[in-house]
């Protein structure tokens, strides 16, 4: 599964049942237009913006591709594309990576609205959060998130992430400087794996 020539083993290819992730390639243009058209009013009000001045330049999907499969490469992101029972359902990134006496990154992910509610993404999580602390070497893992978007706050939550607080203006989003409440994990939180704790978890009375 990992190459020997970078940290990440980038390609990376994770299944957990009908659950997985993927690189995404420019054959999924097409899926990948009509899940982000379908869920554009949805995920708008979640997703990082440019502040003004805007740059005008808009990267094309074909342009994304090749720069997330450059970061796989270089060690600086895991960039997956979500599915579920082979269908593209979103992504999910670990981003922000920084190596050195940190080991850390940030996670970031969206979902179709119309596959929202089936446990897809607190799976999918697990199973980068486990890939980044026990294959990649990785001690801390962080993810961001309005105050007022629930659907993403049950996500860590299910996972047990830790709160850290409220780090204000942190992101661009909308149009505005919005303020975030932060979670993160570290290696010693789940030293059976966040998979294994996520899976117990959904099978207790």
């Amino acid at each position: 599964m990992r190459s020997r020539s970078t940290r990440l083993g980038w390609p990376v290819e994770l299944q957990e049942g009908p659950v997985g992730l993927r690189p995404l390639h420019a054959r999924d243009l097409r899926a990948w237009s009509e899940v982000r058209q379908r869920s554009e009013a949805w995920l708008r009000p979640w997703e990082a913006t440019p502040p003004p001045p805007a740059d005008p330049y808009t990267m094309s999907f074909r342009q994304m591709v090749r720069l997330h499969a450059a970061q796989g490469r270089a060690d600086e992101a895991l960039p997956w594309a979500v599915t579920y029972h082979g269908r593209l359902a979103g992504q999910l990134n670990v981003s922000n990576i920084i190596w050195g006496s940190a080991r850390m990154g940030t996670i970031g992910y969206w979902l179709d609205v119309d596959l929202a509610g089936r446990n897809i993404m607190p799976t999918a999580v697990a199973m980068a959060v486990d890939y980044c602390f026990f294959v990649c070497g990785m001690h801390r893992l962080e993810v961001n998130i309005r105050p007022e978007n629930r659907a993403s706050l049950r996500v860590v939550e299910k996972l047990g992430f830790r709160e850290e607080g409220l780090r204000p203006k942190l992101l661009h989003i909308d149009g505005e400087w919005r303020d975030h409440r932060s979670f993160a994990l570290t290696a010693e939180d789940v030293p059976e794996g966040l998979l294994r704790r996520w899976r117990s978890s959904r099978l207790a009375p």
